[in-house]
């Protein structure tokens, strides 16, 4: 593939998780609210609105605009980082991240009194270990394809090719 299709296919990646994410989220909050938690697959997974102030496992809680200027630093990352990726597989993990972490941003940013002091929506309970979220599964996803590409010595681009040697006349 070419770095143009590749970039392609990062952006519109990230656009898929973004609008997945945040389509799932206006649902569990029309559906879910007021709602007990609702068991899936014998209780393994179950369905519950949360309102999460902090960072995974509820940590940071009262610094929510730290964590929406870190989100949104990220995003900023992720997109330089998609810019240079040339590899397909780079190229997916990269546009899961930078889909996760953009919808993450825009609820910091957005679901909350005041710009950016929201919180994030999480509906998916993983069996009252925690509950997550659509964007949540692309971030952990990515993360580990991530690792096992550097694990498997996956290159993130394309190695330089030689200029040719100038000819004599």
């Amino acid at each position: 593939m070419t770095r143009r299709s590749l970039t392609v296919l990062t952006f519109s990646l990230a656009a898929f998780w973004i609008a997945l994410d945040q389509l799932t989220k206006l649902w569990a909050e029309t559906a879910l609210v007021g709602q007990p938690r609702t068991p899936i697959l014998g209780g393994w997974f179950g369905l519950v609105l949360v309102y999460n102030p902090g960072a995974a496992f509820g940590l940071g809680t009262g610094f929510i605009w730290v964590l929406t200027v870190i989100a949104g630093v990220t995003a900023v990352v992720l997109v330089v980082v998609a810019l240079r990726t040339q590899n397909l597989l780079w190229s997916l993990a990269v546009g899961s991240m930078l889909g996760g972490a953009v919808s993450h941003f825009f609820d910091r940013l957005l679901r909350g009194d005041t710009l950016g002091s929201g919180k994030i929506v999480d509906f998916i309970d993983y069996g009252g270990f925690f509950v997550g979220n659509v964007a949540d599964i692309a971030l952990v996803g990515a993360a580990i394809g991530s690792v096992l590409m550097s694990f498997f010595g996956v290159p993130f681009s394309s190695p330089e090719r030689p200029k040719p040697a100038p000819t004599q006349k």
